[in-house]
């Protein structure tokens, strides 16, 4: 007679329900031959009796695989001890099939890292004079800090990103997290200024983990039609810290020292790392593949060794007949993965390729590198121009960067409902044109033109917050009106920053990161130099000279999306990168 059946399969959240069919004799299958044929078929399953000693078959693992059922036909033991219990598989779930309660706690954990981490960058700028004062340096001097920050920001991520797809998001984002705290003690005890600049390269390091890989953690948790809202709130995140920074720490510097800047960094640093330690979970989902797929062996080895050897597996791909055999599980990006060593080469190569081999990716981060550089430059424009202009001392200077955080805030509400009131716009509009085809044509919002509709309109507030800040600056002229100019400004930043996203990732795809690492060095590099020659060119080219050239940059800019609109599907088809996934 038959022994018993074991019927598992995996449900939509990755467990093995189990139903279990007992039948008599179940100590006599392994024994019983049929002469008439070699194959004994039970429900068209082909049997092999298998032991320790039969050869194991890997095959390949992914999260829609359907798990088979143990047959135990080895005579290693006449009298099996209980089979071991089936490993909970519900934490090896997809994330993209995770509850929307679980991806949102961990978009907003997310973005919360990158508002601390803009934190960071925009809090040194308020204290610069205590520093200057204190080693003895110029202002200019001190301002270096921002600088070797933003360089250790934009040079980790090439060499990290390898080890985030190697080893996960989770133990990049804490072993990081911990450098950061660390070096954010370094700054607030440092004696001296090698010191302090040593200190913030480090930092910078540390922290550009919580901006530039929170897009993978995105892409992880959504499908590109889903990630518009998380996108955006991440492009929020980013502003709003920079504005938070020297608004902080310009009530700080005033009241106490510089050295609290930093514990007060110190504090916040903490807190993160140690709430990414505790309440983050990995979301790369080929990192957690491999981890089902170890679990699954481990499983089956301590099958093995209680005497149950062997499941049912198709004989032909999707075929109804099955027969036992001794299996193993293997991830096919576990093959298919570099040394870490040509991984880190090609992560430190690629995006300069890209940079200068792609029209696309050079110009989009030069429009989102004069961008990011113009806000950097108000961490020493805002203090120097309201200080002149309106006897502002450190602290109302810094609560003028509440503008930068209404801006952003506006932008990100903005941005969370445009896409979605568009597509309602064209479907309604449409029905009423005889020629609608044409229209869906024309306005594609699944292309990745489709993400710069929005950016064309929106990044044009840039320059026009430029010419409103330089030409309102006037001792007869309120304080509001130059200050509601600094959230023109913003949206227009936070425009062209998500629309940069956005854009090469639909594109390039596979080789998004690299595209992504080109602007984000360009984006950090540029934006550490501009404060440095800020307040020379403020004086020397008066307020009005210096806003009016950077005016004329950022409108002369807002071409590119206009022209990758228009051209864009051509751009990309002699794209070499970008074609491949055309």
């Amino acid at each position: 007679m038959p022994a018993s059946d074991i019927d598992l399969a995996e449900d939509a959240l990755g467990r093995i329900s189990e139903v279990i069919i007992f039948e008599d004799d179940v100590e006599n299958k392994a024994n019983v031959k049929d002469d008439s044929t070699s194959d004994s078929t039970v429900k068209g399953r082909q049997e092999n009796v298998l032991d320790g000693s039969s050869p194991v078959i890997y095959h390949y693992l992914n999260f829609d695989t359907l798990l088979p059922s143990p047959f135990t036909t080895s005579s290693i033991s006449q009298e099996k001890p209980s089979r071991p219990p089936q490993p909970d598989l519900k934490k090896f779930t997809s994330p993209f099939d995770w509850s929307e309660s679980r991806k949102n706690f961990m978009i907003w954990l997310s973005c919360i890292a990158t508002t601390i981490t803009a934190y960071t960058a925009g809090s040194y700028s308020p204290a610069v004079g205590q520093m200057a004062a204190e080693w003895n340096v110029s202002e200019v001097a001190a301002l270096v800090g921002i600088t070797s920050f933003c360089c250790g920001f934009g040079i980790a991520p090439m060499v990290l990103a390898p080890f985030s797809e190697i080893q996960g998001r989770y133990p990049v984002f804490v072993g990081a997290g911990i450098v950061f705290f660390i070096c954010q003690i370094c700054c607030a005890v440092t004696r001296s200024y090698a010191g302090m600049i040593v200190a913030r390269f480090w930092a910078g390091c540390g922290s550009s983990v919580f901006s530039t890989m929170v897009g993978g953690v995105v892409s992880d948790l959504y499908h590109a039609h889903n990630r518009n809202t998380p996108m955006a709130l991440f492009s929020g995140g980013a502003l709003i810290g920079t504005g938070l920074g020297p608004m902080v720490s310009a009530f700080i510097a005033q009241n106490a020292n510089w050295r609290w800047v930093f514990w007060v960094q110190v504090i916040t640093c903490g807190v993160l790392v140690s709430a990414m330690t505790l309440f983050f979970k990995e979301t790369r989902g080929s990192i957690i593949l491999s981890k089902k797929a170890r679990c699954l062996n481990e499983w089956y080895e301590e099958m093995e060794r209680a005497g149950y050897v062997g499941f049912d597996m198709p004989v032909t791909p999707g075929s109804e007949r099955t027969t036992s055999q001794r299996i193993r599980w293997k991830v096919k990006s576990d093959e298919e993965r570099e040394s870490i060593s040509k991984m880190i080469g090609i992560s430190v190569y690629r995006p300069f390729h890209l940079l200068v081999t792609e029209p696309v990716v050079f110009f989009f981060s030069l429009w989102v590198a004069f961008a990011w550089a113009v806000l950097y430059l108000t961490f020493r424009s805002i203090p120097l121009v309201f200080g002149r202009s309106h006897g502002f001392n450190i602290r109302e200077s810094g609560a003028v960067f509440a503008s930068m955080i209404v801006g952003a805030t506006l932008s990100t509400v903005l941005s969370v409902y445009q896409d979605r009131l568009l597509a309602r716009y064209l479907a309604s509009s449409v029905k009423n044109i005889e020629n609608s085809g044409r229209i869906r044509r024309a306005i594609d919002m699944s292309s990745p033109e489709g993400r710069l509709y929005f950016a064309c309109i929106e990044s044009a507030l840039l320059p026009i917050g430029l010419f409103w800040f330089g030409w309102t600056q006037f001792p007869s002229i309120p304080w509001i009106v130059p200050a509601l100019s600094v959230a023109c400004a913003t949206m227009g930043i936070y425009s062209i920053y998500l629309a940069t996203f956005n854009y090469l990732a639909d594109t390039y795809h596979r080789y998004a990161s690299s595209a992504l690492a080109a602007q984000s060095f360009c984006r950090n590099v540029l934006g550490g130099v501009f404060p440095l020659c800020t307040t020379s060119m403020f004086i020397h080219l008066t307020f009005q000279g210096a806003a009016s050239l950077l005016g004329g940059l950022a409108a002369l800019l807002t071409i590119v999306p206009w022209v990758l609109v228009l051209y864009g599907p051509k751009i990309r088809a002699r794209s070499k990168f970008a074609s491949e996934i055309m």
